[in-house]
C-alpha cells in the first residue's frame, strides 16, 4: 500500500532529494567519505553551500543587496535575533496563529512591541485586515502562512517600514518579490530540507542600525561575513536543499509551483465543500492555505471524527490528524506531495460519505 505523507512538518520531500541525499550519505562527491562526516571546509562542501546560496537567489530572483544565510537553530531562534539585530525601540506584529505568537512574545524582550491585529480571538481563522502599522516601528512582522491553522497571506504586502516575514512553511510555493521584503526566514523543513538547518534572506543595509552589543552568533553580520561558515553549519540538511533547489528549477522554477499547488489545493477545497461530512476551519476563502489545509467533521457528523481517521490511516493517510487547538484533520500539500496523493484522500473521503450518507 502507497503511503501518502501529509505531514505538517517535517514533511515530504521530492524523490530526487530523498535519492541524492542518500547517495551522498553513503559516497558524497566521489569522496569515498559520508557528507556526515566531511569537513564543512572541504572544496566539496564548500561546492554545495555557494551553489546552493546561488540557487536560492536565482529561483526567488533575489536582488542585489541581500544575502542568503543557512544558520541552526530553527526559526524559533530568529525570533529573538531579528528584534536584537533590527529593534531600536518598537516593532509592530501582526498575530495570525501560535508562531506569530510566539515571534512576538520573544520581541517584547526588546522594546516596545505593537501588534497591529490579531485572530487569536476566533482560534486563528481568519488573516485580519484594516489595521493601521505605526509609521515609527522599525520593522513590521508578519506569518505568511499558519500551518496550524490553515491560513496564509499569498500576496506580498506594501507597506510603509521594514517588512519581515516568517516563510517557514510556504517558501519555495509561489514567487515572491524580494525586494518589498527587510528580511524573510524560516525553518526548512516543511518545504525545503530535512529539520535542522534556517534559512535567511536580509537585506544588507538595514543591519548594524540598533545601539545594544549583539552576541556574536546572533548577530547577522557575523554569519554574512563567515558566508554560514562562522561555526559548523548543518551539513546534511544544506545537502538536501541544494537537491531541492535542483528539483524545483527543473520543474519549471517557483511559478511552476504555485500553479501545482492551487491545483491540489482546489481538488480538496472542492470536495470539503461538497461534501456533507466535512467543512473547512477558514472563515475566508481568500485566506484558505495552499499548504495546510485544515477541516473538521460537520456539526452532525462530529462523532465519527475517529472513525474517519482510523479509515483513513488504514487507506495510506499519513500525518492527517489536526492540531490540538482546532483538531479535525490536516492535510499539508507542500510542494513535494504530488497530485496523485491529494486525489487519493478525496477518494477516501467519498468513500466514508457512500457508507454514511443516504
Amino acid at each position: 500500500m502507497k503511503v501518502h505523507n501529509f505531514s505538517a512538518g517535517p514533511s515530504i520531500l521530492p524523490d530526487f532529494t530523498v535519492e541524492k541525499t542518500a547517495e551522498a550519505i553513503k559516497n558524497f562527491a566521489g569522496t569515498g567519505l559520508s557528507v556526515m562526516e566531511v569537513s564543512h571546509r572541504s572544496k566539496e562542501f564548500v561546492a554545495v553551500m555557494d551553489e546552493a546560496i546561488a540557487l536560492f537567489k536565482e529561483l526567488l530572483n533575489i536582488p542585489e543587496g541581500y544575502s542568503v544565510l543557512f544558520v541552526g537553530g530553527g526559526a524559533s531562534t530568529q525570533f529573538c535575533m531579528i528584534p536584537y539585530n533590527l529593534m531600536g525601540k518598537k516593532a509592530a506584529y501582526l498575530n495570525t496563529g501560535a508562531w506569530a505568537n510566539k515571534a512576538q512574545k520573544e520581541a517584547n524582550l526588546f522594546g516596545e512591541v505593537v501588534e497591529v491585529a490579531s485572530s487569536k480571538e476566533t482560534v486563528y481563522n481568519y488573516i485580519p485586515k484594516g489595521y493601521e502599522i505605526p509609521a515609527d516601528a522599525d520593522y513590521f512582522h508578519i506569518t505568511t502562512n499558519n500551518t496550524i491553522y490553515g491560513t496564509e497571506i499569498k500576496e506580498d504586502m506594501d507597506v510603509n517600514v521594514p517588512l519581515v516575514a516568517d516563510m517557514s512553511s510556504d517558501i519555495f510555493s509561489r514567487p515572491v518579490d524580494v525586494s518589498k521584503y527587510a528580511l524573510i526566514y524560516g525553518g526548512a523543513q516543511k518545504n525545503l530540507a530535512p529539520a535542522g538547518v534556517t534559512f535567511v534572506i536580509v537585506k544588507d543595509e538595514i543591519l548594524g542600525k540598533v545601539d545594544r552589543q549583539i552576541p556574536t552568533m546572533l548577530d547577522y553580520r557575523t554569519h554574512i561575513k563567515g558566508e554560514s561558515m562562522f561555526n559548523t553549519p548543518p551539513v546534511v540538511p544544506v545537502f538536501a536543499a541544494l537537491q531541492t533547489l535542483k528539483w524545483i528549477k527543473e520543474q519549471g522554477g517557483v511559478a511552476a509551483m504555485q500553479k501545482m499547488n492551487e491545483e491540489k489545493a482546489a481538488v480538496l477545497y472542492n470536495e470539503i465543500d461538497r461534501n456533507p461530512m466535512f467543512k473547512g476551519t477558514v472563515v475566508n476563502e481568500e485566506d484558505r492555505s495552499l499548504m495546510n489545509i485544515c477541516f473538521v467533521m460537520a456539526d452532525e457528523y462530529k462523532e465519527l471524527e475517529k472513525e474517519f481517521f482510523a479509515f483513513a490511516t488504514e487507506r495510506g493517510m499519513s500525518g492527517i490528524k489536526g492540531h490540538r487547538s482546532v483538531g479535525g484533520f490536516r492535510a499539508s500539500t507542500y510542494n513535494a506531495l504530488p497530485k496523485a496523493s491529494v486525489q487519493a484522500l478525496v477518494d477516501c473521503m467519498k468513500e466514508f460519505e457512500a457508507l454514511h450518507v443516504k
